[in-house]
């Protein structure tokens, strides 16, 4: 089985029975085309309602379909009197230790080129710390569960404001932590193929591949998940690395080294609960090299399901980190009152949230712009943003660049020529204007 296929079988459940997948199409087509009957997507509300049944099981994800892990599946473990490696769990009605280890799977860890870990002794020996230090950085010694203050915790943190209001908190780990979460990224999570909707912080994929599908479309519906990676919890993340085939205890020990739990004392600049309340529980800490990965495993089940609704409705689906975007023609407009609800729906199912605030339907006589580019008839940058651009460097070259330097960018040069070369990567032509004046520029100025 395939990686692909597995992670399917993983967040979607075993395959439906063909006979199960024939509903009102064709025998050569299980979901029938719902854009070629005769004015049923824009009939009464009876006839949406019919379809939302009828759609229903096709999208969802049973819990008695989900994947479980092999060997014990209660994750409850084997109670022995010895310990079976250091740092076993003790079994406090009896006295003993929990082994953990009995759903080691090495035959689907060599499927996928990954190391073969048993116990935290090898996780420490592959990571090369010694186990007292990597059970320190995991807490395996704090009862608390969660630092009691920053000085205790091994992420720094800190505060950004969001263009929307609110703020959102970055959780960047301390050097040492920092270099384990590159070994697991380096040596398991790279090695897994995301979804192909999935084009954030994926390798040959940019915000331009995520918007090219798109690009001509008679409609785009802009959807967004708000508080995306706090959304992943800990036991998503365990999950994750058990189903790559690690034993629960090599997967706990993984997820601890993944997540984050802020301290006790942490406090949002505005002072409310409500900005804090996301990350409570242990969850994953954007600005770990290890959460963009983790992320887009954990919402494989999501992209796998709204790939299929898009599938059925003849639309285009892509995913950038916490952006959606769905498009489609023009015969497909009236199906929007159905495929809002029914991607919601999907949303929740995979214990995701959507940001309401954000959502978009934009038509073609609307500049339609997906991750920052424009797809009506080609990918192009805005025009405002070309302007803006323009705008500084001339005033570069006139004034001098610190009179531009409003945020004191420590390299303020460097700063201008990304932003250049990423509008050239998109339009070569307004690209060779902006370096023209670049290099006229006196930085010495």
């Amino acid at each position: 089985m395939g990686l692909l296929a597995f992670l399917q079988r993983l967040f979607w459940g075993a395959p439906p029975r063909e006979s199960s997948m024939v509903g009102r199409g064709t025998a050569g087509a299980p979901f029938g085309d719902p854009l070629s009957r005769d004015n049923s997507l824009s009939g009464p509300a009876t006839s949406g309602q019919v379809l939302y049944k009828s759609r229903r099981g096709v999208f969802q994800n049973p819990a008695s379909n989900r994947y479980a892990p092999h060997g014990d599946r209660t994750g409850r473990g084997q109670v022995v009197e010895q310990s079976p490696y250091r740092f076993a769990r003790r079994d406090l009605p009896s006295g003993g230790f929990i082994d953990l280890t009995g759903d080691h799977r090495p035959d689907v860890l060599n499927q996928y080129g990954l190391p073969l870990l048993r116990t935290p002794d090898d996780l420490a020996r592959w990571l090369s710390i010694p186990l007292p230090r990597l059970a320190w950085l995991i807490g395996r010694f704090d009862d608390n569960h969660r630092p009691q203050s920053e000085s205790e915790s091994h992420y720094h943190f800190h505060w950004i404001k969001k263009k929307s209001g609110g703020f959102r908190l970055i959780e960047a780990p301390k050097s040492q932590l920092k270099q384990i979460q590159l070994q697991i990224l380096r040596g398991i999570l790279d090695r897994l193929v995301p979804h192909p909707a999935v084009h954030g912080f994926v390798p040959g994929r940019s915000i331009r591949s995520n918007a090219a599908p798109h690009v001509g479309q008679a409609w785009v519906l802009k959807l967004d998940l708000t508080n995306f990676y706090p959304s992943v919890s800990f036991n998503r993340v365990v999950a994750i690395f058990r189903s790559l085939g690690y034993c629960r205890e090599v997967a706990i020990w993984l997820g601890r080294l993944t997540t984050s739990a802020i301290p006790s004392s942490l406090n949002s600049p505005d002072r409310r609960m409500a900005t804090v309340w996301p990350y409570l529980r242990r969850h994953l800490p954007q600005g770990a090299p290890t959460s963009p990965a983790l992320a887009n495993l954990s919402a494989f089940g999501l992209d796998v399901r709204l790939q299929g609704l898009a599938g059925a409705y003849g639309l285009r689906y892509t995913r950038y980190a916490d952006d959606l975007t769905l498009s489609g023609p023009q015969r497909a407009v009236a199906a929007l009152r159905e495929i809002i609800p029914f991607a919601g729906w999907i949303v929740r199912q995979e214990r995701f949230h959507l940001n309401k605030a954000k959502r978009r339907v934009l038509r073609r006589y609307q500049q339609q712009s997906v991750t920052g580019l424009v797809v009506n008839d080609q990918l192009g940058v805005p025009r405002a943003e070309f302007d803006r651009l323009k705008a500084i460097l001339t005033n570069c070259l006139r004034h001098g660049p610190a009179s531009q330097n409003r945020e004191a960018h420590p390299a303020f040069a460097a700063h201008l020529l990304g932003r250049i070369g990423h509008l050239a990567s998109v339009n070569p032509g307004r690209g060779v204007k902006l370096r023209s004046l670049y290099q006229q520029i006196d930085w010495n100025r």
